[in-house]
């Protein structure tokens, strides 16, 4: 029954039997097929089916809701069965997006794995949204500007943006004067994240165009601002060094990305949390507030 359950929590939070087929290894048939054996054994519809979309019925909502609750409980009551309630104990698995987990989460692991030894870290980097009832995270890291109403949400860190380049290629092009001079200008950004949503002393302002390299890597992008191939969209946390020691300089400082995306660390939502949650998303707050350090190592910026 439990499996059923976090399949239907998946298929829900996947938004297709396929997505939730390719997280649990299953074929769409046989997520259709399980999710028809939960229906016909709770005697309701739960969800809405075409070949376009996926929606929940009322009843199906309300049973999603309660089988959120329901899964957290059977952790937790695992946990307390083990002997581990209330110690921090037991496999924490956590998922981060790739280059903000390298940065800034595992070089920090030490102190927090030496003050709660019984805890078996798992760490799994990845740039899409993690499905944390269907992979079974304890604790997802989300950089964004809203989440979904089924998690609870805790506030690490505001997620600051800026348009930075490298000092050759601004010696070779020119530094842009106005938001519009971008148009004449290479840029550099990851598939999706054009166009930007830029705030400005006039409010948002929109900028298109398509990137002077095609990458699917956020990280390949920094690599290419730095070797001087454009003006990229950068966060804070993710070129902080580099603004420091000059290797990227900010251009156009007026304007900064949109301030309503945080960072976050998520968890389901329910009335019980484990020990281990609760410590390493107290650990990772200590970390980052109330000034998280790539920004305070920004106030201490070489030169003029």
């Amino acid at each position: 029954m439990d499996e059923d359950y976090a399949l239907f929590a998946s298929v829900i939070e996947s938004g297709s039997l396929s997505a939730a087929g390719r997280k649990l290894h299953l074929s769409p048939a046989m997520v259709s097929k399980r999710l028809a054996r939960l229906e016909a054994r709770l005697g309701a519809r739960l969800l809405h089916r075409t070949t376009r979309r996926l929606t929940t019925t009322d009843v199906g909502q309300v049973f999603y809701e309660e089988v959120v609750s329901i899964l957290a409980a059977a952790r937790a009551a695992e946990a307390r069965v083990a002997g581990r309630a209330g110690t921090p104990s037991g496999r924490l698995r956590v998922s981060a997006p790739t280059s903000f987990g390298r940065l800034h989460i595992a070089p920090h692991l030490k102190p927090f794995l030496e003050a709660h030894p019984r805890i078996a870290m798992e760490l799994e980097l990845t740039d899409q949204f993690s499905d944390l009832l269907g992979d079974r995270y304890d604790v997802a890291i989300r950089i964004a500007p809203g989440l979904e109403p089924n998690l609870t949400a805790h506030e690490l860190a505001p997620n600051r943006r800026v348009l930075c380049a490298a000092p050759d290629y601004l010696a070779a092009h020119g530094a842009p004067k106005r938001i519009d001079d971008l148009a004449t200008h290479h840029l550099l950004a990851a598939t999706s994240q054009l166009p930007w949503r830029l705030e400005g002393p006039s409010g948002e302002t929109i900028v298109a165009g398509d990137s002077r390299v095609r990458t699917n890597s956020s990280e390949v992008v920094r690599e290419l601002a730095v070797a001087g191939l454009g003006i990229a969209l950068r966060s804070t946390w993710d070129v902080s060094d580099e603004l420091r020691e000059g290797v990227l300089k900010r251009v156009l400082p007026a304007f900064q990305g949109a301030t309503n995306v945080g960072i976050y660390a998520v968890h389901p939502r329910t009335t019980i949390v484990s020990p281990s949650v609760q410590a390493f998303v107290a650990f990772l707050t200590g970390l980052y507030a109330p000034v998280p350090p790539w920004d305070r190592a920004l106030q201490r910026k070489k030169g003029p």
